[in-house]
């Protein structure tokens, strides 16, 4: 089966500019704590979180639309490789953002201070990687076609 004109490459693009702005807002919920701005941190840290599930839902139905054109996990070795990689990256990202909205809720709770701006730190650098990773398999993927 070929594959020709399969990919959105515009609707993936967006897809990929969300992810990127999640980390530009994941840096300013970092900047935030750092200032010992709660609501800040808050209203950031819930931006991140509402990125990356719109990331996931440009996944969703993205798989979908290539599921509907013979495009599966198990139909050739492409698809078996797209639906893992992709698979496993979006799995990834909503470990991420798992992980925000808990950050989000301790900050709620009042149990996310100054004194713990590492812990918002070290879900930034998970998330930056989750981006890194992302433009790395759009270029891989999308964007470098044999």
């Amino acid at each position: 089966m070929h594959y020709d004109g399969l990919f959105d490459i515009p609707f993936t693009s967006v897809s990929a500019f969300v992810l990127l702005m999640s980390s530009v807002s994941m840096v300013l919920a970092l900047a935030a704590i750092q200032r010992d701005n709660r609501r800040g941190l808050q209203i950031w840290l819930f931006t991140t979180a509402i990125l990356g599930m719109l990331f996931l839902s440009g996944q969703a139905y993205e798989f979908t639309e290539f599921y509907h054109k013979g495009l599966s996990l198990n139909a050739n070795l492409f698809g078996t490789t797209f639906f893992v990689l992709t698979g496993f990256h979006g799995a990834h990202v909503t470990i991420g953002v798992l992980i925000l909205l808990s950050l989000f809720t301790m900050t709620l709770q009042g149990r996310i201070t100054q004194a713990q701006s590492l812990n918002i730190e070290l879900a930034g650098l998970y998330w930056h990687f989750v981006d890194i990773v992302w433009i790395v398999i759009f270029t891989l993927i999308y964007l470098i076609q044999p």
